[in-house]
């Protein structure tokens, strides 16, 4: 099961390499520190390190305040203290008081819902995609091979019991969660269907939810990324094959509700269009740290393309629309994005503990931060709750008027 607009993070993955100057100076860097034997070592890395362009850690914390509230909270505190919460509140609160909403501690168990949340494993489930229509949950999408269309439950379907428990009052995401569980385990779901209950009884499974979803009709190819991981390159990439194959005269990329994902994939699927050109620059500091480009494939290249985008379309999503939009490549129909014009990696900080980092902002081909403002469509059409409830979508009907 899912919730609609669940936000990701956006990992980097930079290529290394080191040229002649800068590893001979390197020898010079680790000569001299050697020698100092730590006295200054941390003082001269610091100021050599901005020459190489390097970021280096160059002092220590003083935690003595942090010790002494320990002490006294371990004295006087009347009840038990577990010491490995502490280690996490303490590297979460450290974290959080950076003051950046995407830079965050994630203990063990976050750390695995988030890897398993970018790459689309959400565990046991019934493969729907559950909404608010009219307040009440409803599924949005049936996910193709997985238990809920096996059980024959319908996109439409207003869930209006889980296990005997009425959804009254219940949110998409809290029936989702409820729907979830064991794999091999069974889940009842009652559902209102043109006026008629009808109840489900359904053996959850690890669910199947590609990041890529494609369909052709009247000449006119749709596909639909929900994500940006490690397989929607490759998937997109079959994706356009598939289109040239058939011929379409247009093509909808329909990026709506994708909270964004891999770096990497972003350029991927943005060089389905460009064929060699800056698809998103780096900067940190101020000062261009990188600056990927499109490869020379581009099967799409020239074929009219609409890209559906709304205020849930975010991070690598915003880089895609972004690129395509600068470089002509295609026109931008729905709601303002987002606007999350950060990068961020994922360190490994043991015992399955990692730390979410903003490195760097990124800036579109036009030399544009989209933090805050979002990107603005060519054509900006809103989608109301109106249609939504009445299952009416303005904003792919105006892409398919545009693609004629």
């Amino acid at each position: 099961m899912s919730a609609n607009n669940k936000s990701m993070a956006t990992p980097l993955e930079r290529p290394t390499g080191i040229s002649k100057n800068i590893y001979v100076l390197t020898i010079a860097v680790v000569a001299v520190i050697s020698f100092v034997a730590g006295t200054r070592g941390n003082e001269i890395l610091g100021t050599i390190a901005p020459v190489l362009g390097l970021k280096v850690e160059t002092g220590t914390l003083d935690l003595s305040s942090v010790q002494k509230t320990y002490q006294q909270l371990k004295v006087n505190y009347d009840g038990s203290i577990d010491e490995a919460k502490l280690i996490d509140g303490a590297s979460r609160g450290l974290v959080a008081a950076a003051g950046d909403q995407y830079t965050v501690y994630m203990d063990a168990k976050e750390a695995k819902e988030f890897n398993d949340d970018l790459s689309g494993q959400i565990g046991g489930g019934i493969g729907a995609e559950i909404g608010l229509r009219n307040e009440v949950p409803t599924i949005i999408r049936i996910l193709p091979g997985n238990p809920a269309e096996r059980a024959g439950l319908l996109a439409g379907d207003i869930i209006i019991g889980v296990n005997d428990q009425p959804t009254n009052e219940w949110t998409a995401t809290t029936t989702a969660e409820k729907i979830r569980g064991q794999v091999d385990t069974t889940v009842k779901v009652e559902v209102l269907r043109g006026g008629e209950e009808k109840s489900f009884t359904i053996t959850r499974a690890t669910v199947s939810n590609p990041s890529i979803q494609t369909s052709v009709e009247n000449g006119i190819g749709t596909l639909t990324i929900s994500r940006f991981d490690g397989e929607t390159a490759a998937l997109s990439q079959k994706a356009a094959q598939t289109f040239k194959q058939q011929n379409v005269r247009g093509i909808i990329l329909d990026l709506r509700g994708n909270g964004g994902g891999y770096l990497t994939a972003a350029q991927d699927v943005s060089g389905l269009w460009l064929n060699d050109k800056v698809v998103v620059s780096e900067r940190t500091n101020g000062k261009i740290v990188d600056e990927l480009k499109s490869g020379n494939n581009a099967l799409l290249a020239g074929v009219p393309t609409v890209v559906l985008v709304n205020g849930s379309s975010a991070s690598a999503s915003e880089i895609v629309a972004g690129a395509l939009q600068d470089h002509k490549a295609a026109t931008l129909i729905g709601e303002k994005t987002f606007g999350k014009g950060t990068v961020q990696k994922v360190l490994d900080l043991g015992a399955g503990t990692v730390l979410k980092v903003t490195i760097a902002r990124w800036y579109t081909p036009n030399g544009k931060n989209i933090t805050k403002e979002g990107i603005t469509p060519n054509q900006v059409i809103e989608l109301k709750a109106e249609d939504a409830n009445a299952g009416r979508d303005p904003q792919l009907d105006a892409a398919k008027q545009k693609l004629g």
